[in-house]
């Protein structure tokens, strides 16, 4: 037997070929992403090193937020063993653009850079700052997308905003360190570090020296509050803490594999199945030799095991060089991961590749193998393959019943039941989706005549005999037409629901974005504080081309809920520290229950979900901690929607001030006075900002369209990568054609001498795969939409739904096109096969 099935592989060498392509994209997929995030992981591990191998000890405060007192310095290098020591500052320091305000969505962050055996800086290009007072370094990135090159001259803000002009005399890599990479870097000499940032203690003290005696005594002189690490230890830390957006990229990247990997399945068992029934009269002629069912059974086995460990090592080695690609683009598009690691293959990712293309592949043909054994030695006799017949039983259709009523139930439950904004009811409505698409899979040979029908009506009107030929054909084998289709069925199911997803999102969030920013531009600084001059909001009042300026002021303090009042609650949140504000202008932010319409002082409004994390509904009472007035206790009035654009309390403006002073506005929204040109508005706006520098303004178009650019490249990420299941679906209609071209070699023979041309015939395949295409896009996009909307119901509070119409007619069309595309070089074969010969075929 091992002889024979090696010997039929050798004699139909392109027959598993499809097959082999499908488990081949699979592993390959799968293979790819180890490779890319294990060498970007040893990248990172290696940067890691280059960066901390300089350090003998590092002393970190316990708490990130907190510094180490400037004392501990001298200590540290007075105590026996310290070759050196150097403290690390860090502190906020805006760069200015060349149209004069800060830069970036966070104000820039100043770091001192030393010189030494402690230096831990890479420089790119230039030198560091050396002693010169006047001259700095910037990170890369910054750099590039100021446009700024070694010799230019920049300005910096100090920590009182009073700006500081430097010579760029270097270009740095700010390597591992994430909150570098978000806010850009400017690098100075520790003296100008501490006078720009006004730092009153050090991010890091560096130590030379090591040995376990010294890191006794260095923790021992910097006591609770602070954590030493060895170099190799902070190498360690940095390197886990750049690789956990590297652990969630591997887990992304490898569910797309995983959905590759479940479609090559169901074109492996098609494949196997088809060919099983096509080999019939040989099982049955080898039973009929001696054979036993074990042997029939094990050479299936072992022939898909043979294309599952070629198919595999195939996948690998196209991984290899997918993952080489990858790193190739990241590379040339300057992305910040370190690309520069040698690229390899594990042992892990071998041994993962090869085991998970043999378990696809074996488990995929084991059904099918089984089916091989029940073959009887009579059937040897016969000179036509038995047409399969279908029946559908009731067991069917009672667990079909039951998987569909928990399936559309469990989502159901999570959409509309459960609260939204959390991940439970997200992956409950994923549970549900699972099980309904179980009901599917088993009332897929049930749906496929009816569809076929229902999907084929036109195609049989357009194209005559060759129409309804194949519309027939298509639903003939029921058994085979829904495996064959549901490959396809999961990747238009999760395309669609991407799309249902992205563009709900986008009608959703822009409604939201309306109602927080219900204004034409925004006033404000990089941070949260109040730091907008009054000033600007009364020259904005005065300009003749705006419509309405609201000032909102806000600043931080601790508040309890007392549980006195009709419906107070105890208090969850009691002495947290939260946003207390008040606002001056036309708002009419969205109330969820209570009135705000006359603020009185001794009263608050109070944004939704802190309502619920205190406790609180209208008649209830909260303590709040005032600058100037001690604690007040004050009343809930109002309950705000979350996504109010006002603070979490809200106060009226003349309590606030005697509560907290006269503070400046923490950011100002103005609206244009129709009729007013949208440029000449925003020379108004800009003009009345123009002397602050910290103050920028910002369009409602411009965050609108940022949040457009997000959505839209995430689109087509996704898309991108479950193309590649769409791709492996296509394959299985090519193969399961091809197969079927073969199994039907007779028939189309006697259908050619009956009359029907070699065009008809090519015609009538390609209809056949287009109605298969159809079927499986039409049941994805039903389950696409579906589910789409239970997600968005689970993920949002209030969300819309929006239904892409444009984009799912355009899949459904491509995955028309595409099936017929896939029955090219079948119906070429069929059309080109001898009449005599293949009528003489048995």
């Amino acid at each position: 037997m091992l002889r024979t099935t090696l010997a039929g592989l050798r004699a139909h060498k392109l027959r598993l070929l499809l097959t082999s392509l499908a488990i081949t994209l699979g592993v390959g997929f799968i293979a790819g992403t180890f490779v890319l995030t294990d060498t970007i992981k040893a990248g990172l591990s290696q940067q890691a090193t280059a960066e901390a191998d300089k350090v003998g000890l590092a002393v970190l405060p316990e708490d990130s937020e907190a510094v180490l007192p400037e004392r501990l310095l001298d200590q540290m290098r007075g105590l026996s063993g310290v070759l050196e020591a150097q403290g690390l500052i860090r502190g906020s320091a805006p760069l200015l653009g060349k149209d004069g305000k800060v830069v970036g969505n966070a104000p820039t962050t100043a770091v001192s850079i030393v010189t030494g055996r402690l230096d831990r800086t890479t420089m790119i290009s230039g030198t560091g700052p050396g002693s010169d007072d006047q001259v700095a370094v910037l990170d890369k990135n910054t750099a590039k997308a100021q446009g700024l090159k070694l010799g230019d001259t920049i300005t910096v803000l100090d920590s009182r905003h009073r700006e500081q002009r430097f010579r760029l005399v270097g270009i740095m890599d700010t390597g591992l360190d994430q909150t570098l990479a978000y806010t850009g870097a400017v690098g100075f000499t520790p003296a100008t570090a501490q006078r720009m940032t006004s730092a009153k203690g050090f991010a890091e003290i560096d130590i030379a020296g090591d040995g376990a005696e010294l890191k006794q005594a260095v923790a021992s002189a910097a006591g609770a509050g602070a954590v030493v690490k060895t170099g190799a230890e902070l190498a360690k830390s940095l390197a886990a803490e750049s690789g956990i957006q590297m652990e969630s990229l591997t887990i992304g990247l490898l569910l797309f594999g995983l959905v590759a990997m479940m479609v090559a399945a169901l074109v492996i068992y098609n494949t196997f199945n088809i060919l099983v029934a096509q080999r019939a009269r040989e099982m049955a002629l080898l039973r009929c030799i001696g054979a036993t069912r074990g042997q029939v059974f094990g050479s299936i086995v072992l022939e898909s095991t043979a294309v599952g460990l070629l198919s595999s090592v195939l996948g690998l080695l196209v991984g290899y060089g997918l993952g080489a690609a990858t790193l190739a683009v990241l590379g040339a598009l300057d992305a910040p991961l370190p690309t520069n690691a040698a690229i390899a293959l594990t042992p892990v990712t071998m041994l993962s590749g090869l085991g998970l293309g043999l378990l696809v592949t074996v488990g995929a043909a084991l059904l099918p193998a089984r089916a091989a054994t029940r073959v009887a030695p009579i059937a040897a006799l016969r000179t036509q393959v038995e047409e399969q017949t279908f029946r559908t039983g009731v067991v069917r259709v009672v667990l079909a019943a039951l998987f569909l009523v928990a399936g559309l139930g469990t989502a159901g439950y999570g959409a509309l039941v459960m609260e939204p904004g959390q991940m439970v009811p997200l992956f409950v409505v994923m549970g549900g989706g699972a099980l309904t698409f179980l009901a599917v899979l088993i009332l897929g040979p049930v749906l496929v005549k009816p569809l076929s029908a229902l999907v084929g009506w036109i195609p049989a009107r357009l194209f005559g005999v060759p129409g309804r030929l194949a519309v027939d054909n298509s639903g003939r084998n029921p058994r085979r037409a829904a495996t064959t289709t549901v490959a396809l069925t999961i990747g238009v199911t999760l395309m669609t629901l991407i799309s249902v997803i992205t563009a709900s999102t986008r009608v959703t969030m822009t409604a939201k974005l309306d109602n927080q920013f219900p204004i034409d531009y925004l006033v404000a600084t990089q941070e949260r504080d109040a730091a907008v001059p009054r000033s600007v909001a009364d020259a904005l009042r005065r300009s003749p081309e705006l419509s309405s300026v609201v000032q909102i002021r806000a600043t931080k303090a601790k508040v309890s809920g007392s549980g006195s009042g009709s419906g107070s609650g105890s208090g969850s949140g009691s002495g947290d520290s939260v946003r207390v504000g008040t606002f001056s202008g036309p708002l009419k932010p969205e109330v969820r229950s209570g009135s705000m319409d006359r603020l009185a002082p001794g009263q608050v409004a109070v944004a939704d979900p802190a309502a619920k994390q205190f406790g609180l509904r209208v008649g209830g009472t909260v303590a709040v901690r005032t600058a100037k007035a001690g604690t007040v206790t004050l009343r809930v009035v109002a309950i705000l929607a979350g996504d109010s654009s006002l603070p979490t309390f809200t106060v009226a403006e003349r309590p606030f001030e005697e509560y907290f002073g006269q503070l400046p506005d923490t950011r100002v929204m103005v609206n244009i006075k129709d009729g007013v040109p949208p440029a000449q508005a925003r020379k108004v706006v800009d003009a009345a900002t123009a002397a602050y520098p910290m103050v920028k303004v910002t369009s409602a178009t411009e965050v609108r369209g940022q949040f457009d650019d997000t959505l839209d490249m995430l689109l087509m990420i996704i898309t991108g990568l479950l193309g590649l299941a769409i791709l492996i679906s296509l394959l299985g209609i090519a193969n399961t054609l091809s197969l079927s071209v073969h199994e039907r070699t007779r028939e189309s023979a006697l259908l050619r001498a009956l009359g029907l041309t070699r065009p008809q015939l090519r015609r009538m395949l390609s209809v056949e795969a287009l109605v298969l295409g159809l079927i499986g896009a039409l049941v994805g996009v039903v389950l696409g939409g579906v589910f789409g909307w239970a997600a968005m119901r689970a993920m949002i509070d209030g969300a819309a739904f929006v239904v892409p119409v444009g984009q799912i007619a355009l899949f459904v069309v491509l995955s028309g096109l595409a099936g017929v595309l896939a029955a090219v070089l079948p119906a070429r074969r069929a059309a080109r096969a001898s009449i005599v010969g293949s009528l003489a075929t048995g």
